[in-house]
């Protein structure tokens, strides 16, 4: 009785190890093809991740053109701004109103259009900053996006190698 009994058992054991082995064959094929399929899609984020990055720095590039040419604005029409309040001041020494008052608007129009190259150069300060950080985080998903495709590839081999 307990070798019949034992015989039943090793005999449901055998099989139940035959069934696992057999259910096991098919899931390695689809691993490997699961894996495949995730290092497609993680080459095709890379590949948008560095095409976003150059976008960024051809976007960071010319912000920092533009905010350069902002400065220069400011500089140069602080120059002017100098220039017509000297020339203001020297019409009035002279009592010449009718001057005066011309220079006082061309002081006026240099003052707004300062006034729009100072938040011009706050706005174009503000881009690059956001700029640099959506290019750091381009850069950061394209190296977790190589660190997915070096993973993928291993498993790929482990599951081929068994």
């Amino acid at each position: 009785m307990i070798r019949r009994n034992l015989t039943h058992l090793l005999v449901l054991a055998l099989m139940g190890l035959a069934t696992s082995m057999w259910a096991q064959e098919p899931a390695n094929t689809s691993d490997v093809q699961g894996d495949r399929k995730d290092l497609r899609h993680d080459r095709r984020d890379l590949n948008k991740d560095r095409k976003d990055i150059r976008s960024d720095k051809r976007d960071l590039n010319k912000d920092r053109a533009d905010r350069n040419k902002d400065a220069r604005d400011i500089n140069k029409d602080q120059k002017d701004l100098a220039k017509d309040r000297r020339e203001r001041n020297q019409d009035l020494k002279k009592g010449d109103t009718a001057d005066a008052a011309k220079e006082q608007k061309d002081i006026n129009r240099d003052k707004r259009d300062l006034n729009r190259d100072r938040r011009d150069l706050k706005a174009d300060n503000r881009d690059i900053h956001k700029d640099k950080k959506d290019l750091h985080a381009d850069r950061k998903d394209a190296r977790k996006d190589k660190k997915d495709i070096r993973h993928d590839r291993r498993d790929i081999h482990r599951d081929r190698k068994g």
